[in-house]
Formats: C-alpha cells, structure tokens, sequence
C-alpha cells in the first residue's frame, strides 16, 4: 500500500485515484499520522458485507436486548472508601 501526504492526495488526486484502482488501496497521511484508506468501490462493499453490525444496528434492532448473560461477581469484599468510615 502506497503511502500519500493528504496535500500531496490533493493536489495529484487524479494519480492519487489512478493509483486506487491500479495498484490497490492508498494510505493518506496528515502531518505524518494515517488519516485515512482510498480503496476502489467494488473493495469497499466487500468489505461492508465482510462487517458485523455496528453498535447502532445493535442497539436498533426489533429483538430484544435482555438475554445478556452477566457474569457473577466474585466473592471478594469492597474494601471501605478512604474517609467515609
């Protein structure tokens, strides 16, 4: 995977997409960080029908939430807070 400074992205954008779609993803850096993956569309849907659903969908689905198994705590005590005995 290529690496491009985002001004670098910007200004060369049509290499920059040239790049995408012939060698594959391109990595984007701002002020030496990754910031960001251009990838080709056909990549991307793969990749969102690969994912689990996010949070959001989780937290949005018609079935219920309430068979979370919670685990049983151990059996050693809490020690006292400081100052408030």
């Amino acid at each position: 995977m290529s690496t491009w400074p985002v001004q670098d992205a910007k200004a060369r954008f049509s290499e920059f997409l040239d790049a995408c779609m012939t060698d594959g993803p391109q990595l984007v850096t701002k002020r030496g960080a990754e910031a960001a993956v251009l990838v080709n569309a056909a990549e991307w849907r793969r990749l969102k029908q690969a994912a689990k659903p996010s949070l959001k969908d989780l937290l949005l689905m018609p079935e219920g939430r309430g068979d979370i198994p919670v685990p049983t705590r151990g059996k050693a005590k809490r020690r006292p807070a400081k100052g408030l005995s």
